[in-house]
């Protein structure tokens, strides 16, 4: 009876199964590679080709190549080698001028490079160029901005509202308090064409004001559930009346920590004798220039991208509506914004912006 040639053993160490299942679950990004984990992993529980070429729907000729792939290169043998090519046209020295040129100069008349202008200077194709800038994750066209905070007391003030996310405490509330002023009620100056297949919503590009509002939030950093009133005005008065509602809200007994911003309506002789009369009221103030630290303004940025953008209002009545609509959808399921970043790895990202922004206007 034939028994074919004899298979070389196929034995896995743990090392080696851990990366093939992670090789095999690949089906998009890499189903080639995916393929050949699955022929090895199947092969390695012992069953013979033909049962792998049966199970995973293959030819046993390629159950077998890639076998003996495996255990001649182990896991290195499933990949493919580097394939031979026409004659490389561009150096590295040709690469190393664009990448200079990008980085330590600018073109005459202009404050940063395009493709087409780089192409010129250097004598190689805007496409090449194009090229060599997402190689190296160059993008002269972007530009982003900053602000670091002078406050004395940043450190202290971090590891302070970071606590509180990270760790709040018992018998209290946390919320993030903030106001978004003077948002505008704005109509289109013509009727919207709504989305159809093939073609976007379409609006024009001018609008009419209609009046604006200012909304006071307070969000339960623990919860998700969101206070919130709007005033036509934004003053202390209309803010003393807004932590009047919060007072009103909160439980009994329990103390309010309240994380705010260095707005002047937050410092005003009335709200200092307010908070003075109610103890269990804490404020936390955020460093300057550090709004981000306040979770309430991710709030915002969702109230903003889901209900104001887009929305067309005509009246500032119409426009407080809207935002009532979206608070009372959002507190029908609270969710809450999940802070991880700890204090320690903010201080020490600022610190790296710090030094880095110091060097470079150092040299």
């Amino acid at each position: 009876m034939r028994t074919g040639r004899p298979k070389a053993p196929l034995v896995l160490t743990a090392t080696e199964r851990t990366e093939l299942n992670s090789l095999a679950r690949r089906s998009r990004s890499a189903p080639a590679i995916a393929r050949r984990a699955r022929i090895v992993l199947a092969c390695a529980d012992g069953r013979d080709n033909q049962t792998v070429a049966r199970r995973l729907r293959m030819s046993p000729t390629t159950v077998c190549k890639w076998r003996a792939r495996f255990v001649a290169q182990r896991v290195a043998g499933l990949f493919d080698e580097p394939r031979p090519g026409g004659p490389r046209q561009i150096s590295d020295r040709m690469i190393e001028d664009v990448v200079v040129r990008t980085l330590e100069t600018t073109p005459p008349g202009a404050t940063q490079w395009s493709r087409r202008t780089m192409a010129k200077a250097t004598g190689l194709s805007h496409t090449t160029i194009g090229r060599v800038w997402r190689a190296f994750g160059l993008q002269p066209h972007r530009t982003e901005t900053f602000k670091l905070s002078p406050d004395p007391l940043l450190i202290d003030k971090v590891r302070d509202i970071v606590g509180l996310y990270l760790n709040p405490p018992d018998h209290a509330v946390v919320l993030c308090v903030d106001e978004k002023s003077q948002i505008q009620a704005l109509d289109r100056t013509a009727p919207l064409l709504p989305m159809r297949p093939g073609q976007a919503e379409r609006r024009t590009h001018d609008y009419k004001r209609h009046g604006t509002t200012s909304l006071f939030a307070a969000l339960d950093a623990q919860t998700g559930t969101v206070f919130a009133e709007t005033h036509r005005r934004h003053r202390s008065i209309e803010f003393r009346k807004f932590l009047d509602r919060i007072d009103a809200a909160v439980p009994p007994g329990l103390d309010v920590h309240l994380i705010m911003d260095n707005y002047g309506t937050h410092k005003t002789p009335l709200i200092r004798t307010w908070l003075a009369k109610r103890p269990h009221f804490i404020v936390h103030f955020t460093p300057t220039y550090s709004s981000w630290l306040n979770l309430v303004e991710r709030w915002f940025a969702e109230l903003t991208t889901k209900q104001l953008r887009r929305g067309a209002h005509r009246s500032v009545r119409e426009l407080e509506a809207a935002i009532q609509e979206f608070l009372d959808a959002h507190n029908d399921d609270p969710k809450p914004f999940i802070w991880t970043k700890t204090a320690d790895d903010i201080l020490a990202s600022i610190a790296r912006f710090a030094q880095r922004t110091v060097a470079v206007h150092t040299r």
